[in-house]
């Protein structure tokens, strides 16, 4: 019995080869030696199997613990080129007896040698339409199962450049293996090009949200960059993937020369490379692409030797995936809104676009969803006399590019659910599963769910058994409970993949049985997060208002909505431009909802009449002339900042040019109203009282108002004075305060290169260097987006350019104490907070006198500001460290007992000491210091 690759992988470093093509480049082969099938190295497995071997024994003799099989284009698109498709197993099967038998040779009790069954990407794009999913995902069978048969110890399904590509060849691996009855590690590589993604568009994150739930073992990068184009991207998987990380880089990025392509790295920056992905993000397989050869693979064996893998601490960021990027479940103050308007069953407007074939129509209705602010899309084509699987292929194959939303898949067909898989490379979430006809065999629940874990998608379940809809706490958590535990179980989903949907039933109908359907779901909800921590949760908030005219459908929506989220809610299906935050609804409207959703009937008052007496002949309309009623009744200046705060764009212009004719400038209408306007907005996004849709809609008009402003500011006519690269971090789309700064830059002479939204490290720093930038800026709204300013900033380090570019960091969710403090203690270079544009105008001002010789960036009032801060933090630590001795030890941290009596406080909440005698006051400070000291 082999010794097992993940065996082998979990004590050393193991080290694979490098390019096969290069080394049959330069070997004499002729046109005979191809069958007259020029290029096609896979026929030199039959034709000259001498060739092959000799390679595998060049690379094993240089140390190689693995060696990939000759057969990167035994795939249906290179093989249907030559028309010899039918070639695919024995060509695979070929290519891995050559291998194998090479292995062998080589391999000792002490060091077993390894064959990776290489399986390449082939030419065709499925996600574009070059080929059906089914259609590679079994030519891809037969590749694997031939692998198999020639007996490769694990297939690398590499250079791979769209996610549904990639799902086929897992997919298709894994069929091969239930069909050979042989088991085999699978690793992926993704190729991502010098753009800092894959070739259509996706970010490593929806690389790794898509491929790690189809079961794969190990997750990398090989191909078309060097090492330093790829390390912001290993940094990545490194905290994040659950797998372990393999490698295989070119030689560098290829130089185009008289000769040809050639590849500048040496085998020493090869070593170098490898060994520092090694000891800082935890790469377990490492090797070599185009370019490498065996010197560069003995120089890096060599490294290496005996070297074992770090241990790493990943934090899975559980959610979902388009094919261009990964959206977590968990957001940044606010709840994952689901678009619910791409549902035939629920939009007037998407049902008769399906039905009429307007497809573009539909894919329009995706589009606003998206500028709505909704996370992901419902899509549901369930019609009565349709072909829901014709129609499902149809909307999700346009839906996979035309939107960078992922899809919630919502049908009760299982072959619709598979069909729509079958067309999205990210990651789904299914809608839905429940136990309406039970589990047992020929349930729809026992047809679906194989189909959902084949493609390694979330589900929402409902709680649905075969009573029927459970309407009471009990009842839920009962049915939450069997579902939880069968598809954790069973079907080896982790709880983050399940979204709970409790159910919402209407409860203005008056009728007694509905009156505390309300409260059940939010109790549900309470005590199903308490019971299952890290289960997630979606509800279709519209059905609780059902019945209703729609202005009190908005309002009960919002009330209701606002309440799940206590409680626990992580996701609802909504139409997000039609939920309102708690700030703009009347407190009269907002507590007859609040005495609807929890039944406060009491003498002479029912919340279900005054609730319709309330909005009787109310629409949403009127509603809105009331509100803008109220704003016109605003003096000016105040006007001015609600109209941000509400998001609220009509008459926006007219309030703008009173400003000016009131004599206010257009810099002091930004300065001084507007920002105010936006500064309330983050405080009511990072408290949570307004959803991440609302603070978009406040950023539009904000950027409507600057640009209606931006004509008549004053522009400095000393240009020239510096030039700044301005971008919107990886994974964050926002750029309201971005193009601000830019505004604000440009109109007092500075240059400004504002590269976009979602940008790498790799292309800030690319375009830094092509413009010759004196500084760099870096922006981003969400918490996360400061996580990665680090990375970046530790990336600059890594790359010895800290000292060339002063680095401007703003955003929502920046605090200074974060910039001066931890991330100026990290960086070597310059770093600077710029709480808003007007900061960065001034920072920049700083920078370029500094630059020019002049006074040092350094503000000395902060500065001595930020010393006092953190001798303050020293003091604090210290007194910590005295009462409460090895808690700032590292050391005696990490070993934690768990068989300890937790001491009980003296007393839980609050208490009034006022008045209290001395002695007494004085007891009670010694209980809490004697508590204190038993922790």
């Amino acid at each position: 019995m082999r010794t097992s690759l993940l065996d082998v992988l979990s004590d050393r470093i193991v080290v694979a080869d490098g390019a096969m093509a290069t080394m049959l480049q330069a070997a004499d082969l002729t046109l005979d030696d191809f069958e007259g099938h020029e290029g096609c190295n896979e026929i030199l497995n039959v034709t000259r199997p001498d060739v092959i071997h000799g390679v595998h024994d060049a690379y094993l003799a240089a140390g190689a613990d693995c060696v990939e099989t000759n057969t990167f284009g035994a795939n249906l698109a290179n093989l249907a080129e030559y028309d010899i498709q039918h070639r695919i197993r024995q060509l695979s099967e070929t290519g891995a007896r050559i291998a194998r038998r090479a292995a062998d040779a080589w391999s000792t009790a002490e060091r077993p040698r390894f064959v990776l069954g290489a399986i390449g990407p082939g030419t065709k794009l499925p996600t574009l339409g070059h080929a059906a999913y089914a259609t590679l995902r079994d030519a891809y069978q037969e590749n694997a199962a031939g692998l198999l048969a020639g007996g490769a110890d694990a297939l690398i399904i590499e250079t791979c450049q769209d996610l549904l590509q990639v799902k086929a060849a897992v997919v298709g691996s894994r069929r091969a293996m239930a069909e050979t009855g042989q088991s085999a590690p699978l690793i992926c590589h993704v190729t991502v090009e010098t753009t800092g993604t894959m070739l259509l568009g996706s970010e490593i994150g929806a690389a790794l949200t898509a491929l790690e739930p189809l079961g794969i073992d190990l997750i990398g990068l090989n191909c078309a960059t060097g090492p330093a184009e790829m390390s912001e991207h290993l940094r990545y998987l490194s905290q994040h993937a659950r797998v372990p990380l393999s490698v295989m880089p070119n030689a560098g990025l290829p130089q185009l020369t008289a000769d040809g392509a050639v590849y500048p790295l040496t085998p020493v920056e090869l070593a170098d490379a490898l060994e520092r992905f090694v000891a800082e993000y935890g790469v377990a397989l490492v090797g070599g692409c185009c370019g490498t050869t065996p010197e560069h693979i003995r120089m890096v064996a060599e490294r290496l030797h005996g070297v074992r893998p770090v241990t790493r601490e990943p934090r899975a960021d559980a959610g979902v995936s388009s094919i261009y990027h990964h959206v977590p479940f968990a957001q940044d103050a606010s709840v994952l809104m689901v678009g619910e308007r791409t549902n035939a069953n629920g939009s007037k407007a998407f049902r008769e676009a399906m039905l009429a074939g307007d497809w573009q129509a539909c894919v329009e209705i995706a589009r606003s969803q998206a500028r709505d602010g909704s996370h992901l899309l419902d899509l549901c084509v369930d019609y009565v006399g349709r072909d829901g699987t014709r129609d499902m292929r149809e909307l999700a194959g346009r839906f996979a590019t035309a939107s960078t939303l992922p899809i919630m898949l919502d049908s009760t067909e299982p072959q619709v659910i598979e069909a729509g898989l079958e067309m999205l490379g990210g990651r789904c979430v299914v809608n839905s599963v429940n136990f309406e006809d039970g589990d047992g065999p020929g349930s729809r629940y026992a047809r679906v769910m194989p189909v959902i874990a084949e493609h390694g998608a979330a589900v929402v379940a409902l709680l649905i058994d075969e009573e029927g809809q459970a309407r009471t706490t009990e009842w839920k958590v009962r049915v939450a409970q069997r579902l939880i535990e069968d598809l954790t179980g069973r079907w080896g989903l982790r709880r983050a993949d399940i979204l709970i949907d409790a159910l919402t039933f209407p409860i203005a109908t008056g009728q007694e049985e509905t009156r505390r359907d309300g409260i059940a779901t939010i109790e549900a909800i309470r005590e199903i997060a308490r019971r299952w921590p890290g289960v997630n949760f979606t509800l279709g908030i519209s059905n609780v208002s059902f019945g209703l005219n729609p202005a009190a459908r908005q309002v009960l929506n919002s009330v209701f909505l606002h309440e799940c989220v206590q409680a626990g809610l992580t996701s609802a299906i909504v139409h997000a431009s039609k939920i309102l935050p708690m700030s703009k609804i009347p407190k009269e409207q907002r507590e007859i909802a609040l005495d609807l959703v929890y039944d406060r009937r009491r003498e002479g008052y029912d919340p279900v009449q005054r609730f319709i007496e309330v909005f009787e002949g109310v629409d949403a309309s009127s509603a809105r002339a009331t509100r803008a009623e109220e704003l016109a009744a605003l003096p000016l200046d105040e006007r001015l900042r609600r109209r941000i705060v509400d998001g609220e764009r009509d008459g926006l212009e007219a309030d703008l040019d009173a400003a000016m004719a009131g004599g206010r400038s257009p810099l002091s209408i930004i300065n001084d109203l507007l920002l105010d306007g936006m500064k309330v907005v983050g405080e009511l996004f990072g408290s949570g009282q307004m959803q991440l849709p609302f603070v978009l809609q406040s950023a539009e008009v904000m950027k409507k108002a600057v640009a209606y402003l931006e004509p008549h500011m004053e522009k400095a006519d000393d240009g020239g004075k510096g030039r700044i690269v301005l971008a919107t971090v990886k994974g964050d789309v926002h750029d309201i305060g971005k193009n601000l700064v830019d505004i604000i830059l440009s109109n007092n002479g500075y240059e400004v290169v504002n590269i976009g939204i979602k940008q790498p490290i790799n292309a800030i720093l690319d375009a830094a260097e092509q413009h010759r930038a004196d500084a760099i800026g870096m922006s981003g709204l969400l918490v996360k987006s400061t996580v990665i300013m680090k990375e970046n900033l530790a990336e600059m380090a890594e790359r010895g350019v800290a000292q060339r570019w002063p680095v401007l960091l703003g955003g929502a969710a920046l605090t200074r104490a974060y910039v001066e403090d931890d991330l100026r203690a990290m960086f070597p270079g310059q770093v600077h907070y710029a709480r808003d544009a007007f900061e960065g105008l001034s920072l920049m001002e700083r920078v370029m006198t500094a630059k020019r010789g002049g006074a040092p960036v350094v503000d000395p009032q902060r500065e001595a500001a930020l010393a006092a801060r953190r001798q303050r933090r020293e003091r604090q630590r210290a007194m910590v460290g005295e009462a409460l001795p090895g808690l700032n030890d590292a050391s005696v941290r990490s070993d934690v007992a768990v068989d300890v009596e937790v001491p009980t406080p003296p007393f839980f909440g609050t208490r009034v000491v006022k008045g209290l005698p001395l002695a007494e006051y004085a007891a009670l400070l010694d209980e809490r210091a004697t508590f204190l000291g038993q922790w």
